[in-house]
């Protein structure tokens, strides 16, 4: 008999997080943020593609596994928070990138009675992900590789994504943003956030996406904050003045806007085996 192969040790941990018992499934989710923290704060460290798509599938079965309401919501929070543990923000986008591929991947295989945990689990990563960027100044850059992955993974014609992970993506972005920045988002950082969703808008052939579009990011912003759209024109022509002679700037086509000065509000309210 041969010797006994070493499963590598993302492989291991996701079989661990996919497990029967609730005990081997909370300390697989310990070990996991220090595996990801020591292996991502080396300089030859981080993760590839492949092997984060392992560490999703076995935390999508951990959240699979668990039935009881109260310790789902802890351990979204739980799953959802690992992004900061990671070192860097191409770690990050790269942990977020493969958890949406994951959703698009498993999305019709939940059953009706796991849908809700899943959107959960879906609103709070969100979360995360914007205070993510919140604690990095809202960084221009930064700010549009997390949109344009985000779009990319979700609502390009090309993305794999389901229409209910589309739709629900779209209904929960203006509301998870505005818990996470709406009393410090410039007239400016508001814009660019919300701009991908008109270049959406105009482009998409679905009209579901469209319908959705309208209704959970210009309908929320146009009716349910109107005063913030003068606050915003005010705010970039007071800026102009500052600038002197500086071209006005125009929004992206057919685009509402939202400033700061009224905080914008939410919308209304609307396991296996693991391969080897």
């Amino acid at each position: 008999m041969g010797p006994r192969v070493q499963l590598p040790p993302e492989i291991q941990l996701a079989q661990r997080l996919a497990g029967n018992e609730q005990v081997t499934r909370d300390r697989a989710v310990r070990k996991l943020r220090k595996y990801i923290v020591a292996r991502t704060q080396r300089a030859e460290g981080g993760f590839t593609h492949d092997e984060l798509l392992k560490v999703w599938k076995g935390l999508f079965y951990c959240m699979w596994m668990q039935d009881k309401p109260l310790l789902q919501e802890e351990l979204g929070r739980t799953i959802s928070q690992l992004i900061h543990a990671f070192q860097t923000t191409e770690a990050q986008h790269l942990f977020l990138q493969t958890f949406w591929q994951t959703m698009n991947r498993e999305w019709m295989g939940i059953d009706r009675l796991r849908l809700d945990k899943f959107y959960m689990l879906m609103r709070m990563v969100l979360h995360e992900s914007l205070k993510a960027l919140k604690t990095r100044g809202w960084d221009e850059r930064q700010s549009e590789q997390l949109l344009e992955l985000l779009m990319t993974e979700i609502l390009h014609p090309d993305s794999q994504a389901p229409s209910g992970v589309k739709s629900h993506f779209i209904e929960i972005f203006l509301e998870e943003l505005t818990k996470v920045g709406a009393h410090e988002l410039t007239a400016d950082q508001n814009l660019r956030l919300i701009g991908p969703f008109c270049t959406v808008a105009a482009r998409t052939q679905d009209s579901l996406v469209l319908h959705t579009v309208t209704r959970g990011i210009f309908e929320a912003i146009v009716e349910q904050a109107p005063l913030a759209i003068e606050d915003l024109m005010n705010e970039l022509e007071e800026e102009e003045e500052e600038d002197g002679d500086t071209p006005s700037r125009e929004p992206p086509e057919g685009c509402p806007v939202a400033g700061p000065a009224t905080p914008l509000p939410p919308p209304g309210t609307s396991g296996p085996a693991i391969d080897a």
